[in-house]
C-alpha cells in the first residue's frame, strides 16, 4: 500500500494562475503546474533560497523538494520551448497561516496578523470579514485594501474592527483571512483563483453581494442575505481567472488544515 502523501505548505496562491502565448493558431491544452511545484519555482529560483532551505520552509523531506522541483522546471521548459500555454492549479498543499515555523516571520505579514489573532476566537464565536470601503462591501475582492471583521455570538455581533490589508493581492488575502481566523468571507466580485485560495483556507463565501457591510453581515446572521453562489469577478485584469473547479475541495488533497494542526 502507497505511503499517504505529505501536505506541503505554500506560502499563498500565486497572482497569475494562467499564461498564455501572445501568438498562437489555435489552442492548446494548457500545461499543469500544482501549486506546490510552482512553490518551489518561487522559493528556489524567485526567492534564491537552497533544496535544504526549501524542505525546511515547506515542511518536507529534501528528496520531495528536488522531485518537485524538477517537475516543475521540465513543465516550464515544455511551455517555453513548445510555446503552450500554462495553468497553476491543484496539487498536495496547504496555505500558510504565519504560525508555522522556517516562515520567515519578520517580512511575513501573516505573522504579523496571527501574533495579534493567535488567542482562540473561541469555539462559539463565528467570525466574518467584509471587503470593504468607507462603510460599504467594496466591489473587487483583489483589490481591497480593508476587511471589516466582526464576531458574532449566538446570532449578535458583539465586536468589530477594520483591518488593512497592507497591499496585499489576490491569492495572498486568503492567507490574511486564514490568519485572522476569519470562518466566513462577503464580497462583490471575485476570480476563479481567488476562490481556490479561499476553499484552500476553509472559509466559507459569500459573494455578489453590495451596499453596506453592518447591514450584509445583520442579514447573513438572520439568514436572510442575498449572494451570488456562482460569483466571478468582472474585472479583466489579467490577474485571476482561472477556473476554480480543479484541485481544490478534493478529498485527496489536503487544502483544509495543516498536517498536526486539525
Amino acid at each position: 500500500m502507497p505511503r499517504p502523501t505529505k501536505c506541503r505548505k505554500v506560502c499563498h496562491f500565486p497572482r497569475v494562475l494562467e499564461f498564455f502565448p501572445s501568438q498562437g493558431k489555435e489552442p492548446n491544452v494548457p500545461v499543469i503546474l500544482t501549486v506546490d511545484e510552482y512553490e518551489t519555482i518561487r522559493l528556489i529560483d524567485k526567492e534564491g533560497l537552497s533544496q535544504e532551505q526549501c524542505c525546511e520552509f515547506m515542511q518536507i523531506a529534501r528528496t520531495t523538494v528536488q522531485r518537485i522541483y524538477e517537475n516543475a522546471r521540465k513543465k516550464l521548459a515544455v511551455v517555453l520551448v513548445d510555446g503552450l500555454p500554462l495553468r497553476i492549479e491543484g496539487g498536495d498543499f496547504w496555505l500558510c497561516d504565519g504560525q508555522t515555523t522556517h516562515c520567515g516571520h519578520d517580512k511575513c505579514f501573516k505573522h504579523q496578523y496571527h501574533q495579534k489573532y493567535k488567542k482562540p476566537k473561541g469555539e462559539f464565536i463565528m467570525r466574518v470579514a467584509v471587503t470593504y470601503e468607507n462603510g460599504q462591501i467594496f466591489q473587487h475582492f483583489g483589490h481591497t485594501e480593508q476587511f471589516k471583521v466582526y464576531d458574532i455570538t449566538d446570532g449578535v455581533i458583539t465586536a468589530s474592527e477594520i483591518v488593512d490589508t497592507n497591499g496585499s493581492g489576490h491569492g495572498a488575502l486568503a492567507g490574511v483571512l486564514h490568519a485572522l481566523q476569519v470562518d466566513a468571507l462577503i464580497c462583490g466580485g471575485i476570480g476563479g483563483g481567488a476562490q481556490m485560495a479561499l476553499a484552500a483556507a476553509g472559509i466559507q463565501l459569500y459573494g455578489g453581494v453590495s451596499g453596506e457591510a453592518d447591514k450584509a453581515v445583520k442579514a447573513l446572521v438572520s439568514g436572510h442575505l442575498e449572494f451570488n453562489p456562482n460569483i466571478q469577478c468582472n474585472h479583466h485584469h489579467g490577474q485571476e481567472h482561472a477556473c476554480g473547479e480543479h484541485g481544490c475541495g478534493d478529498k485527496n488533497h489536503c487544502h483544509e488544515l495543516p498536517p498536526n494542526q486539525g
